[in-house]
């Protein structure tokens, strides 16, 4: 019996051995591959140590070749031969040059992915060995239980599942290991610079530097302009052009100034600055002092003035006209109602204006009107009728003074204006004594600055066609012409003339950031709160057919900068950003950007923003608040054809002060023939719907109605093909000037390119009027104001002010017109990328885009044109209460003050 039991058991243990034995043949063959790929990927990764050897004579990496980029297993050659086991990083050789492109190959987070797999299949397969083996002892001890052997077997039987579960909690702790292992190895590599990950296989480290390197994408991606050749010879970084989050978020990267000015310059420059403004202050000074006269005399005394306490970041504005407050003024007791010395001597005179608001307003006649199509309905009554303004008597007292302004102007009407002062008694006076002091000696050589000069005539660039005038050309030097100190004198030459400048090449001295939009959004995104960034993923446009703001996505934007949009109709959507990013402060949101703008102004004793010496705009002392005059970035879509409606454009306006315009990139957006097509035809609905809304404006004028009475008989019969023969369309004159205009206007000079040479450059086409020409385009625009179209591409049928309302564009047709009617043109030119274009204050201008384009402007005030900032000033103090143009934003009483206290103090220094 107990040999039958032996056979038995002898068997069932047989049969138990061939079972496990099957199952580990079956693990074994299913996890043979896997071994084989974990064997591999192990000894690459305990093998890819970054290291390079040092040469005294060679600064290559000392690295094995290979021919192209793969996973496998490569064959070293001969000269590359290494000890078994130890996997390096492997280089590529350029066969153009000897830069190194470096491989790190099999460390990429798939490979660690796939070897983690692999090691959670081992540690299956153990726990499954471990299972068999607790299976196996339990069933010993269960058939030792039933004979003889069961009590010395207890003590085995019992410790098995505790074997087990050791095992299992010593396989899981050395995959632990091995995973921190494995990640501690990657995040030891090296890092792109750019986008600081380090499981790219492919980078290119900097011969220069040897610290920084960029993988290919990055290259790719952001330095498309750059070959690997040029990144390993000289990385972005040590270019100063590094457009990585980190770069883009630093200042003072780079020198902005050009030339560093002699105390010799600086003197010269800060008495040319102080008797530039001293009549100005004369002026102001002179104003106070009649004021205080007029109080003495109705106080009986000399009169003693209270202050009006201001904070440094607050701006005390007249409450009538909205002009800046400087000083004196005078202030109700019991409303706090303040008029500025302006104002006061017009109530004196009885010529004050009453500035009623407008109640003109556009009417939206839907979608299908501004294509050309048939107006919804609307209501009249309210676009027509504005009614006469209610008059507000409000005159002086008999003594001079004057009470406070009625309830309906927004006063109380009760008490007295009494006369406050907000900057120490006597200080402007005293100001003006030392200015005087200072300039009384050597005033020639300050003047002489100003002197004609004749040379610099091979830098002239021809922009305009009138005859018997003498500034048809406009100064046009590049940028390295004019880094000495006596393009300075032929630049103030042609701008104390009120003439605009253009200087060539303005970012061939830069470091080449790019200046790409999705770069600066990226900085931007990333430069915020997440607040903010949140509110950056839509943007504010403006539509140019409908002259309205539209959200839109950040993304979808900028794609269409790029690739262009259009309507369901095929005509093409323009939109554009203005003052973006939206914030006074260019220089936090995008500091890289900033400091590469300023670097690249020419003439930077009058344009930059931060330390100009002859820039009023930056005299203000550090705790006061000042204007803002930029920088600020102009993003805007552009077609070279000019469409008539809707066009990429910033319509005629006068800035209050000087500015400097860059344009910095541009993407030219093609048309397809069957857009080409959709456009022609839509040209020519817009001209019969011109037409027909022509002539029910003629039936409402009196003087007409004879010559209406036959045509609007036969206004249906004619039919829009009539209409053409009869009226010649507006695109018809645009091709007989764009034959001229393709032409060189008047042919560049020797020494510049010609506009064949630079057509693919070319951005932007800009209209600038001279200043004695300003009275004559008023009246022409008053004279045709219905024939342009504004918001909602609605007739303009009411003009307050025909620059500053700025809802005046002049096509090509309307410039033919203006010189025929009234003998004037603009200059015209076309800016090209890298150009900067000098406006000076005082000269209407407008900007067409010929292709999509990116362009930074700041502003800035010059001595010369401070006369044209207070005439602007006292034009806008005239406008409507709720004009867009109406408020001083430019406080240019104020800058004079404090310029000339600013050049005195640094003048003084100097001397002594």
């Amino acid at each position: 019996m107990d040999a039958v039991i032996s056979k038995q058991d002898r068997h069932r243990g047989d049969g138990d051995h061939n079972v496990q034995k099957m199952r580990r043949i079956s693990n074994v063959s299913w996890l043979a591959s896997k071994r084989q790929v974990h064997k591999t990927l192990k000894n690459r990764v305990n093998g890819k140590i970054w290291k390079r050897e040092e040469d005294d004579d060679d600064d290559e990496w000392s690295l094995p070749t290979r021919t192209k980029n793969s996973s496998k297993k490569v064959k070293l050659t001969p000269a590359f031969e290494f000890s078994k086991g130890n996997g390096i990083p492997k280089k590529r050789l350029n066969k153009r040059s000897s830069f190194v492109v470096v491989d790190l190959e099999g460390d990429s987070e798939d490979e660690v992915l796939e070897q983690a797999c692999i090691m959670n299949i081992r540690a299956r397969k153990r726990a499954r060995t471990s299972d068999s083996e607790a299976v196996k002892r339990n069933h010993m001890y269960t058939r030792l239980e039933n004979g003889d052997f069961a009590n010395a077997s207890l003590g085995t039987s019992s410790s098995s599942p505790s074997s087990a579960s050791d095992m299992k909690s010593n396989g899981s702790s050395s995959r632990t290991r091995t995973m921190r292992n494995l990640k501690a190895k990657i995040e030891a590599r090296p890092k792109c610079h750019q986008c600081m990950k380090n499981e790219r296989k492919i980078v290119v480290p900097c011969k220069k530097c040897k610290s920084k390197i960029y993988c290919v994408q990055c290259i790719k991606q952001w330095y498309p302009q750059m070959t690997e050749e040029e990144i390993a010879e000289q990385c972005p970084y040590c270019r100063r052009n590094c457009n990585c989050n980190a770069c883009l978020h630093s200042s003072g990267l780079i020198k902005t100034s050009k030339r560093d000015i002699t105390d010799s310059e600086k003197i010269q420059h800060l008495k040319y600055l102080i008797k530039s403004l001293l009549p100005f202050l004369e002026q102001i000074c002179e104003e106070q002092t009649q004021e205080m006269q007029i109080e003495a005399s109705i106080q009986g005394s000399s009169p003693e003035i209270a202050e009006n306490f201001c904070n440094n970041d607050e701006r005390v504005y007249c409450n009538h006209c909205a002009t800046s407050i400087v000083d004196l003024h005078r202030s109700c007791p019991k409303c706090a109602y303040e008029l500025c010395l302006s104002c006061c001597h017009e109530i004196r005179e009885g010529s004050l204006s009453s500035r009623a608001e407008m109640k003109f307003q556009y009417v939206d006649r839907g979608s299908d009107y501004m294509h050309g199509g048939d107006p919804l309905p609307f209501d009249f009554e309210n676009a027509e009728d504005q009614g006469e303004p209610t008059v507000v008597l409000w005159n002086a007292n008999d003594d001079g003074s004057i009470s406070c302004a009625p309830k309906e102007m927004g006063g109380c009407g009760d008490c007295v204006l009494e006369l406050r002062r907000i900057l120490p008694m006597g200080c402007i006076s005293e100001l003006k004594k030392k200015a005087r002091d200072l300039v009384g000696f050597d005033t020639e050589r300050a003047d002489s600055m100003c002197n004609n000069s004749e040379a610099g005539r091979e830098m002239l660039r021809s922009a305009a066609s009138r005859e018997g005038s003498k500034d048809n050309y406009l100064y046009c030097p590049a940028m390295n012409d004019i880094q000495e100190v006596e393009e300075l004198v032929h630049f103030q030459k042609h701008w104390v003339k009120g003439e605009p400048v253009i200087v060539r090449d303005a970012l061939e001295v830069t470091t080449h950031l790019s200046w790409e939009p999705m770069v600066m959004w990226r900085a931007l995104c990333e430069n915020v709160d997440p607040e903010t960034r949140a509110n950056m993923s839509e943007v504010k446009a403006i539509d140019c057919l409908a002259s309205c703001e539209v959200e839109i996505s950040t993304c979808q934007f900028f794609k269409g900068y790029t690739e262009g949009r259009r309507y369901e109709n095929f005509w093409p959507e323009m939109l554009k950003l203005k003052d973006w990013p939206p914030s006074d402060k260019f220089e936090d949101l995008l500091p890289r950007h900033c400091d590469e703008f300023i670097s690249a102004l020419p003439f930077q004793e009058y344009s930059d923003p931060k330390a100009g010496i002859l820039n009023l705009a930056v005299k203000f002392p550090p705790d006061l608040l000042k204007p803002d005059m930029g920088p600020k970035t102009y993003i805007a879509y552009g077609t070279t054809e000019e469409l008539g409606r809707g066009d990429s454009v910033t319509k005629l306006h006068c800035d209050m002060s000087d500015a400097v315009n860059i344009l910095t990139h541009t993407s030219e957006v093609a048309l397809s023939e069957e857009q080409q097509t959709a456009i022609q035809q839509l040209k020519r609905k817009h001209l019969a719907q011109d037409e027909k809304e022509r002539l029910e404006q003629d039936k409402l004028d009196h003087h007409s109605i004879e010559q209406l009475s036959d045509c609007s008989g036969s206004w249906k019969e004619m039919g829009v093909s009539k209409i053409i023969e009869t009226e010649k369309h507006p695109s018809q004159i645009s091709e007989q000037l764009e034959l001229s205009h393709n032409q060189p206007r008047g042919a560049t000079l020797p020494g510049l390119p010609s506009e064949g040479e630079t057509d693919n450059m070319c951005g932007a086409l800009w209209d600038i009027f001279r200043r004695e020409d300003v009275s004559k385009l008023e009246e022409y625009l008053r004279k045709h104001s219905m024939e342009f179209r504004h918001t909602y591409c609605s007739p303009v049928k009411q003009v307050v002010h025909p620059i500053h309302d700025q809802c005046f564009y002049l096509t090509s047709e309307h410039k033919k017109k203006l010189k025929e009617e009234f003998g004037i043109e603009p200059w015209t030119f076309e800016q090209r990328v890298g150009e900067a274009v000098f406006i000076p204050a005082g000269c209407p201008h407008q900007v067409r885009n010929l292709k999509s384009c990116t362009k930074v402007a700041v502003d800035f005030v010059s001595p010369e044109n401070v006369q044209e900032c207070l005439r602007l000033t006292k034009e806008l103090r005239q406008l409507p209460k709720n004009h867009r143009a109406r408020e001083d934003k430019l406080e240019i009483k104020k800058m004079i003050i404090y310029a000339i206290a600013e050049a005195i103090k640094d003048l003084e220094e100097l001397i002594q």
